[in-house]
């Protein structure tokens, strides 16, 4: 027969609650970081395509 569980304390909870959101904001602050240093083509990690009108210029 099962026993009932014991109940979680709200300290536990909230730490856990906590550190969901803790990790959420990490994540959010670094996609945001990112997106920033793409659109001003800063960023190390990413190839740029050359533009299309930079090429038709060189050729003419």
């Amino acid at each position: 027969m099962a026993a009932p569980k014991k109940k979680t304390s709200k300290t536990k909870r909230d730490k856990r609650k906590a550190t969901w959101k803790h990790k959420a904001a990490v994540q959010a602050q670094r996609a945001l970081s990112l997106g920033k240093s793409i659109l001003t083509q800063r960023s190390t990690g990413f190839y740029y395509p050359p533009d299309e009108e930079d090429e038709d210029e060189d050729e003419e």
